[in-house]
């Protein structure tokens, strides 16, 4: 692929977005969102979408717009994505996280997938209607975003309750992680699958401290807070969560049953999983809960005894385990253990037997007839929490054509994250497909 590529409007968004720095430390620092919301907000303007940017603090920027469809007797659709990104360590990287450079027929840079890529095929397709003067059937309310990848306390959180009446109307929404291409396997031929994003996980981000009696280091002491936290986090790192199948992760196990020709064994999951390869990668890490220490803060010299250590874990669980994965986590941690909740949000639920995934996976087909859609449930989570709240439902559904060897889900937060710029352009066209015609 030629640099001509980059004379595609989608491939310009995108790159200008990775050369924004977005990064989101999540401490309520680092440089926001502002910059990349004015960017966003004067290329709406100039498609005639009336965009309202508001901050919920200073550079923690959002923007908000509607597109009128052809019929106004629909509910509106709310399509949203967040502009924030994580952190890199840019030693690490084939290419600059922000130099949003074009390579090997990609795009490179942090957000790349995650999910500036995605917020410029919406941009790109909103543009292309205003140029040629074409609109979707319904009305959509578009929502750029802040920290996403926080709690979305100054994004999502923030416009929910701040802007209430913009969702006014909205029962169906589509946002990140779903309609991505992985292949099915050797044996498949050219077949495709593209997950569709029909619920994800719970979430349980929790802050745990442990308190002892500080002293001196060359002396034992019963009560050692470091000790203490550490094997606490031992004990929940090392829990096997029993195997659950929820009726989402059904659902996709029993599609790819057909698409791939073979019987998963669904009492050996972990197992198929792996046999599977990238497909079984799409319920490996649903058909359980979990609890992943991230952080560990303690002491500040080595002959000094801390009188308290502090840790974060990031704990998902699934639908209707609640109650239960809270009172293992309590037992796990154990006595002279506190827990607090950074973040704890039930999951989303949407029907992958209804008309919204239907569309979806119409239009993907008639842009890749060799694809075949499924429901899949997320491992992670999105805003879709927060607008679930206010009785909308929400699918992951950010159409990309991937090659082979571009494995989606590693590069989220990863390493040379990148897009390659033939996937957007296949994502334009099939929300065009489907926003033109739900």
């Amino acid at each position: 692929m030629t640099p001509q590529a980059l004379d595609t409007d989608v491939a310009v968004l995108c790159r200008d977005l990775l050369r924004i720095d977005t990064v989101n430390p999540g401490d309520g620092g680092g440089p926001g969102e502002r910059e990349a919301a004015e960017y966003v907000a004067e290329r709406l303007a100039d498609a005639g979408a009336d965009p309202l940017l508001t901050e919920s603090a200073p550079r923690r920027a959002n923007v908000l717009a509607r597109v009128a469809g052809s019929d106004p007797g629909l509910p509106p659709l709310l399509v949203h994505g967040h502009l924030d990104t994580v952190p890199f360590d840019a030693a690490d990287w084939r290419y600059h996280p922000l130099a949003g450079e074009f390579a090997e027929g990609c795009l490179w840079g942090r957000g790349a997938v995650d999910m500036k890529g995605s917020l410029a095929m919406t941009l790109a397709l909103v543009r292309e209607w205003a140029r040629t003067g074409r609109r979707p059937r319904r009305d959509l309310v578009l929502a750029f975003l802040a920290d996403e990848e926080s709690t979305g306390e100054f994004g999502a959180r923030f416009v929910a309750a701040h802007h209430r009446d913009r969702f006014d109307g909205c029962t169906e929404a589509i946002g990140e992680s779903g309609g991505y291409s992985v292949p099915a396997g050797v044996s498949t031929g050219d077949r495709r699958i593209y997950p569709v994003a029909v619920g994800e996980r719970c979430t349980a981000w929790m802050r745990l401290t442990a308190t002892g009696t500080a002293g001196h280091g060359s002396r034992a002491g019963a009560d050692n807070a470091v000790a203490t936290l550490v094997h606490a986090l031992s004990r929940l790192a090392a829990h096997r969560w029993p195997t659950r199948l929820t009726p989402p992760v059904e659902a996709l196990i029993t599609a790819l049953d057909g698409i791939l020709g073979t019987r998963i064994d669904r009492e050996r999951l972990e197992s198929e999983a792996a046999r599977l390869g990238r497909a079984g990668a799409l319920f490996a890490h649903t058909v359980r809960n979990s609890a992943v220490p991230t952080v560990l803060q303690a002491g500040q010299k080595v002959n000094v005894v801390p009188g308290s250590a502090h840790a974060q874990v990031d704990g998902r669980f699934l639908p209707g385990t609640r109650e239960e994965y809270l009172e293992t986590v309590e037992r796990l941690l154990g006595p002279g253990v506190a827990r607090e909740f950074v973040n704890l949000e039930d999951a989303v639920a949407a029907d992958h037997s209804g008309p919204a995934f239907t569309a979806m996976a119409d239009a993907l087909r008639a842009e890749d007839p060799a694809g075949h859609p499924v429901p899949y449930l997320m491992s992670g989570g999105t805003d879709a929490k927060t607008f679930n709240r206010l009785g909308i439902t929400c699918y992951g559904f950010a159409p990309l054509l991937l090659a082979p060897e571009l494995d989606y889900p590693v590069m989220f937060h990863g390493v040379d994250e990148r897009v390659p710029v033939a996937g957007l352009a296949f994502g334009v066209r099939v929300l065009d497909r489907f926003l033109g015609g739900y």
